[in-house]
């Protein structure tokens, strides 16, 4: 039967079979690579996506003979080193991806490389520090030492120190710690009385983030103030480590599991006493609905947190069609270019954001689904802040452009760091500076609430 162009099915997800000693075997895998490169280099339907693909067919259209067996294996790496991990090729590009016959995964072929590199020990120290969210976090909620890191890290002299030591960009924007964590911070809930919905369990439980918790507490506790606002009383997971996107990234596995035992026999307790379990940032949700999962998919605790866990706008949405959201926003917001991130689009929920922005009167969203370019320690690394600045660029002069004419009253993404990263390509395009809010904050404000 001759192979289809295309495939009618939706795409399927093989399980990660990281703990077999034939996943490490680097000539299985350079093999693997091969065939892959020769499908992708005959579609090239993702040449826009990430600097992978024009990397792979820059390296194809200059070998000796045209085809991929001319590019030298040891090149492989730089295609390698180009992913970040973002999906959309497999989610929204790919048309060989299983259950086609052709059985094409690219990104996690290119996670199952980037784990044989990291045996290999090919990852630099600023490379592992810069992804340890749990180390460098530790000094946030501390309001002198906070402060000083935070000056000291905006001056030049360490910039250019950082730019040296840990190869991080000195034009690249960092976030700085905050001096008090969301933990510290946040209020306890008020005792409301649990309203189960028809598709929503009626109580909430918040898994923080490092992001929320170490650099911008104000997003945690925007989404506090909305569920209170509503009347869903939550609670704060009892203790957490790192979801492990960042070292998924790395593709050391090994640290991914240790983050997986420390997080989900927590998270699967609220699973199994009916909680929702929600994370404010999308790449953490992804990890307990889609990476972890495949990891483990015969682990039943973390089935039970995939199947708890929530995006924050897929539940209020799915409380709204139950009938348990409020309505009413009395602010309106004007003019808001939003952008919705790689991995809140392959979690598959549709877009969610949006559809609760479009509810608030007097407020024009214009939705942008392209990526930002950021993708976590990407977008801050030497080695590529200026490919990630340079991807961002579409999509930051999309934004900018918005269909009610001007610039937006305000940039916003459910990924924080895509927010930043967009705010900065503003900057340094020209294009003004409209307010960069997070959408639960925006939320918050539409519904009046300090």
């Amino acid at each position: 039967m001759a192979a289809r162009e295309g495939s009618l099915e939706a795409p399927t997800r093989h399980p990660i079979d990281w703990k077999n000693p034939e996943y490490y075997d680097e000539a299985a895998t350079f093999k693997e690579l091969e065939r892959i490169f020769d499908i992708c280099h005959g579609c090239r339907r993702c040449v826009s996506l990430c600097a992978s693909f024009p990397t792979l067919f820059d390296l194809v259209d200059e070998s000796k003979t045209g085809e991929v067996d001319g590019v030298d294996k040891k090149d492989y790496w730089k295609i390698v080193d180009q992913c970040y991990l973002c999906d959309l090729c497999y989610m929204t590009k790919c048309p060989y991806v299983p259950p086609h016959e052709w059985n094409l995964d690219f990104p996690h072929t290119m996670l199952r490389a980037k784990a044989i590199k990291f045996k290999q020990g090919g990852v630099d120290f600023g490379a592992k520090l810069l992804s340890s969210t749990d180390v460098h976090g530790q000094f946030a909620g501390i309001p002198i030492v906070s402060q000083a890191v935070n000056a000291v890290n905006g001056t030049k002299p360490m910039r250019a120190a950082l730019e040296k030591t840990l190869h991080v960009d000195r034009n690249a924007w960092l976030p700085a710690l905050a001096t008090r964590r969301f933990r510290g911070a946040a209020p306890a809930s008020t005792e409301h009385p649990v309203r189960d919905g028809e598709r929503t369990p009626g109580k909430v439980a918040i898994f923080a983030t490092c992001y929320v918790n170490y650099n911008e507490p104000g997003i945690g506790l925007d989404l506090l103030k909305v569920l209170d606002h509503n009347a869903i009383p939550y609670v704060l997971v009892g203790k957490e480590k790192c979801c492990g996107m960042p070292k998924l990234e790395l593709g050391d596995l090994d640290s991914v599991d240790e983050s997986k035992r420390a997080n989900v026999p927590m998270l699967a307790r609220y699973a199994k006493d009916g909680y929702a379990i929600l994370s404010p940032v999308p790449s953490c949700t992804l990890m307990f609905k889609q990476e972890i999962p495949l990891m483990y998919p015969g682990d039943a605790e973390v089935q039970a947190v995939k199947k708890a866990m929530w995006d924050p706008f897929e539940y209020l949405t799915s409380r709204r069609r139950d009938g348990l959201l409020k309505t009413e926003f009395p602010q309106p917001l004007g003019k808001v270019s939003y952008h919705v991130p790689c991995h809140s689009r392959v979690q598959n929920i549709g877009r969610k954001t949006e559809e609760l922005l479009k509810m608030i009167p007097g407020t024009t969203v214009h939705t942008n689904e392209r990526c930002s370019g950021h993708a976590g320690t990407y977008g801050v690394k030497k080695a590529t802040h200026e490919t990630a600045m340079k991807i961002g660029k579409p999509l930051v002069k999309k934004m900018a452009d918005h269909p009610a004419g001007g610039q937006p009253d305000y940039i916003s993404s459910d990924c924080a760091l895509a927010g930043h990263h967009i705010a900065q390509g503003f900057e340094r395009n020209a294009l003004g500076a409209p307010q960069l809010e997070h959408p639960l904050t925006l939320v918050r404000k539409a519904y009046g609430i300090e």
